[in-house]
């Protein structure tokens, strides 16, 4: 295998066998050298990315740390044969606060580390750190050079296995996007039950050219687990192409799916590629598919079962190789009773359904999303190491999350900016308390005895319950919050599409929605452009 093709493999998504292997490794290596905690870290490009980690806390996982931001992973990637930083060392350390199982949020007094390097190029580093001075004292170089061989030989274990596994065609797509300087996506982060089961559904389906149908509330990620079916499909080399359906006004719907031909209607002045011609080869991902009219719902059908796209206004079809992804947050089969969905389109895309669990159901799952948007943060904010305090741990564990993943990453913004703009000049690191975190807040706008308490919406059609009140205007704007609530989540926080459909013009929308406590004066801009999935 060449140098180039080592390379190639770092952007792979890393399945749970993979990472089962470093973490054995890891706690391998903590075994011979005595300390508080071990990271194995993974370079990606000029960001390194944590692969395992043994005592330090979960939210590591959901990190990555771009090499300019952290001098002190620039100086070990730049050593022979590693470093170790005396405890009053100036540079900043990336573990501060990270350690696991403390009262607080503690700073790391001792820590070394060293370059790991695969076939003669850098792979990425093996850290160890410690809470008290001095631990690494004994620590010859001797045993530093023997303890590196280890790993480096468990690493390059590692990566044969993988390489065995990888296929041909991901690898080329890789190569693509990073000749292309594309950034690196979301991934998606968990080691809860749930997020196993989904990992291996995921690995079942997606070698198959099968129609899958992704159920979940909205804001759990259905999008990132369309892109980890496209990437691990023989399709990887070939477009993915994502089609918001809730966003598609029904009279272009049509054309946005399908083409036109000049002339088949007014405004056509060009010929036009649908969206199946341009996925052609590849995936498409028809998001929010439940939003579909009924009338394109019907020439969807024809084409899943025919294979062929005929564009309005032209006599010839065309057919086309596309392995379609639906996803819903809706109860499908309540619309076919309601007439509002066909059954038999139903039961085309739902040949391999899959459901995405809530993030409730996830477990400890939270602590690493949250360390993700906690490092995203940072570097938007140009923050010194954003932390979360044990408590705002307990307290991200302890909510209901009725928003999902798209909650907690508001959540963790916001935060995130409150803290930065308390945080004094020169502290090592800025810690997020469960003030900074607001959760409580998360229920404004909900009637005084269901604050705090997890709420379920109305399904479609339903009036949403209002809980008793003294008075009836108290009971009127209860119930405007509930349905308005309703309709922003429905439309995933777009206030345009949102209006549209309460029968009312965006600046009358946008006024009653301060008014009723779901919208701040602020928020306007942002949550007209939330439409960007998880």
């Amino acid at each position: 295998m060449t140098t180039n093709d080592v390379s190639l493999t770092h952007d792979l998504p890393h399945s749970a066998a993979e990472v089962s292997r470093y973490r054995s490794l890891l706690a391998a290596a903590r075994g011979l050298v005595q300390c508080d905690a071990a990271a194995l870290l993974q370079l990606e490009g000029d960001v390194l990315r944590p692969m395992a980690v043994d005592g330090l806390s979960e939210e590591t996982l959901g990190r990555q740390f771009p090499v300019a931001a952290h001098p002190r992973f620039a100086r070990l990637l730049d050593s022979s044969r590693g470093l170790r930083f005396a405890h009053d060392c100036g540079l900043p350390d990336p573990y501060d606060g990270l350690i696991a199982g403390q009262p607080g949020i503690l700073p790391v007094h001792d820590c070394m580390g060293a370059p790991l390097r695969l076939r003669g190029i850098p792979w990425g580093l093996l850290t160890l750190d410690a809470l008290e001075p001095h631990t690494f004292d004994a620590v010859s170089p001797a045993q530093v050079e023997a303890l590196v061989a280890l790993v480096e030989a468990g690493v390059e274990a590692v990566q044969t296995i993988r390489e065995m596994e990888a296929r041909a065609a991901r690898e080329q797509a890789v190569a693509h996007a990073l000749r292309a300087g594309r950034g690196a996506p979301r991934e998606l982060l968990g080691s809860s039950a749930a997020m196993k089961q989904l990992y291996s559904e995921i690995e079942t389906v997606a070698v198959s050219d099968l129609t899958v149908l992704l159920l979940g509330e909205t804001g759990v990620g259905k999008d990132l687990v369309a892109q980890r079916l496209h990437a691990r499909s023989r399709r990887s080399e070939q477009p993915l192409v994502q089609v918001n359906c809730a966003a598609l006004p029904e009279a272009l719907a049509d054309s946005e799916l399908f083409g036109h031909k000049r002339g088949a209607f007014t405004g056509a002045m060009h010929d036009r590629d649908g969206k199946f011609e341009i996925a052609d080869g590849g995936t498409l991902f028809l998001d929010e598919v439940g939003e579909l009219p009924l009338s394109v719902q019907a020439k969807l059908l024809r084409v899943l079962q025919s294979g062929e796209v005929q564009r309005p206004g032209s006599d010839r079809t065309l057919k086309v190789d596309v392995r379609v992804i639906a996803a819903t947050n809706r109860d499908l089969p309540a619309a076919i009773a309601q007439g509002r969905f066909r059954a038999d389109l139903y039961h085309r895309l739902s040949v391999y359904p899959l459901v995405v669990a809530p993030l409730r159901e996830r477990g400890r799952d939270v602590l690493a999303l949250a360390g993700g948007f906690l490092e995203e943060n940072q570097h938007r904010l140009g923050a010194r190491n954003l932390r979360l305090s044990p408590a705002s741990k307990s307290a991200l564990l302890a909510h209901v999350w009725p928003g999902n993943v798209r909650e907690l990453e508001h959540v963790i913004s916001r935060a995130s900016l409150r803290a930065v703009r308390e945080q004094p000049r020169g502290a090592r690191w800025t810690a997020i308390e469960p003030r900074h975190l607001a959760l409580e807040s998360s229920a404004v706008g909900a009637p005084a005895d269901l604050r705090g308490k997890a709420v379920s919406l109305p399904a479609e059609g339903q009036v949403p319950p209002v809980a008793v009140r003294s008075t009836l205007r108290e009971a009127t704007l209860a119930f405007q919050r509930a349905w308005l609530d309703e309709v922003l989540t429905r439309h995933q926080g777009h206030l345009a599409n949102a209006a549209r459909e309460a029968g009312m013009d965006r600046s009358n929308f946008h006024r009653t929605l301060r008014k009723l406590g779901l919208l701040q004066a602020d928020d306007a801009d942002a949550r007209n452009q939330s439409g960007a999935n998880l």
